[in-house]
């Protein structure tokens, strides 16, 4: 066990699970390459297994921790004088554009992300996307296969669409339960997030298309003409291509950019 486990039990309403396997730490160090003067940014480093060696490479880092006791561990740690920066915040709602107009250059985002916060917070992430150069992040390994699913798959939903229209998504490596403390009940996994310069699917809104995926996706078995006939008729879906008669899943990330647009365009009240 790691020695960054003694003395602190994982907190269940904060969804701790603290990496604890050194192949699996090294390997996930190696994939994010951190380098000296890059801008790098921890989300709930808990008890410091990936910060240090992160650390040990870029020679600074930020860190966003809401845990008062983690964060006053790693304020008051001798190894890390001067090479930390803490940030007491909740992630969900912490501004990583202002801290990347701070540092003048975009940040590249990293963590073993709490599972029970996930899903909304790579979605608070997406919003931020102007200012981050890169992200990686452990998650459930069910979270990663639906960020990367392809269309006609039972993965493919909402978070696809999302991440898909402005990351590059890079599945790394897959994480055994055994490699943390307290071990989980699922299996887990690393993916590199890279978002676009230019999306291949530009979107006038990501707020309208979040809502079309919202609704096209809230009941998958229907099909489109009835998940989407409060926004778009069937007619209106025909004319951009789309067929009325198809289940949401079988769709490309396109396809609901293209009706996120539309109804952008025809500023449909949402």
């Amino acid at each position: 066990m790691s020695k960054a486990l003694d003395g602190h039990r994982a907190r269940k309403r904060f969804g701790q699970n603290f990496l604890q396997d050194e192949t699996v730490i090294d390997a996930i160090v190696d994939a994010i390459a951190p380098e000296p003067g890059q801008p790098v940014v921890e989300i709930g480093p808990g008890l410091a297994a990936l910060t240090r060696p992160v650390l040990a490479r870029a020679g600074h880092l930020h860190v966003v921790e809401l845990d008062r006791d983690l964060a006053q561990r790693l304020e008051t740690s001798p190894e890390f004088a001067g090479k930390l920066t803490v940030h007491r915040a909740d992630a969900l709602k912490f501004n990583f554009n202002e801290l990347a107009q701070t540092l003048g250059q975009p940040l590249r985002v990293f963590g073993n992300l709490p599972y029970n916060i996930s899903t909304p917070l790579i979605f608070h992430l997406l919003s931020h996307l102007n200012t981050i150069a890169d992200m990686h992040f452990m998650l459930q390994k069910e979270v990663i296969e639906r960020m990367a699913a392809a269309p006609g798959s039972k993965a493919f939903g909402r978070l696809t669409v999302m991440v898909q229209q402005a990351c590059q998504v890079l599945p790394v490596l897959e994480v055994p339960p055994e490699a943390f403390h307290p071990a989980p009940k699922v299996d887990s996994a690393v993916a590199r997030l890279v978002p676009y310069s230019e999306s291949p699917w530009p979107v006038h809104d990501r707020a309208t298309l979040n809502h079309v995926c919202h609704m096209a996706f809230h009941q998958r078995r229907k099909t489109m003409r009835n998940n989407m006939k409060k926004l778009m008729s069937a007619d209106e879906l025909e004319s951009i291509g789309i067929d009325p008669s198809v289940r949401p899943e079988t769709l490309g990330v396109g396809d609901f950019v293209r009706m996120a647009n539309w109804i952008t365009e025809h500023q449909r009240t949402l």
